[in-house]
C-alpha cells in the first residue's frame, strides 16, 4: 500500500512540474519573425512577455503589443496595450493585462527606424 501511494505522488508531482514551465509562441509575418516567451505560463492578471525578434533589419525598433479578446454575447470587449521596453540585441519586454480566462488575440506592432511599420498576427490562450 505504501508503494502505491509513493507511485501515486511521484505521477501527481510529474504532472505539476510539466505544466509549472514557461510559456513560448513563435508569431510570423512574412517579414518578420517574433519569439513570445514567458518565465511562467500566462495567468489572468498583470504578465510579462518576452518577444525576440529574429530578422536583423527589426534590431533596433520600436515594438509595441496590443492583446485583446473580441466583445462576445454577455461580455464585452477587452484590451491591454503596452509599448515593449528595449532590451537590446533585438529583445524587447512588455507587460500586459489579461482580464480573464480564454483564448487572447496578440498583435505585435514592429516600427524600423527606416521602411514600414510591420503587424504580426497571433494568439495565445490562458
Amino acid at each position: 500500500m505504501k508503494t502505491l501511494a509513493k507511485i501515486f505522488m511521484i505521477m501527481i508531482l510529474g504532472v505539476s512540474l510539466a505544466y509549472s514551465g514557461g510559456f513560448e509562441k513563435v508569431a510570423q509575418s512574412s517579414s518578420a519573425k517574433v519569439v513570445m516567451s514567458s518565465e511562467k505560463p500566462l495567468t489572468v492578471g498583470n504578465n510579462t512577455i518576452m518577444l525576440s525578434i529574429e530578422n536583423e533589419k527589426y534590431k533596433d525598433a520600436t515594438v509595441s503589443l496590443k492583446v485583446f479578446m473580441p466583445a462576445m454575447p454577455g461580455m464585452p470587449y477587452m484590451e491591454s496595450s503596452t509599448d515593449a521596453v528595449s532590451l537590446g540585441a533585438g529583445k524587447y519586454k512588455a507587460d500586459v493585462n489579461l482580464a480573464m480566462s480564454g483564448t487572447w488575440q496578440v498583435h505585435i506592432f514592429i516600427t524600423p527606424k527606416a521602411g514600414k511599420k510591420v503587424r504580426i498576427k497571433s494568439s495565445i490562450n490562458i
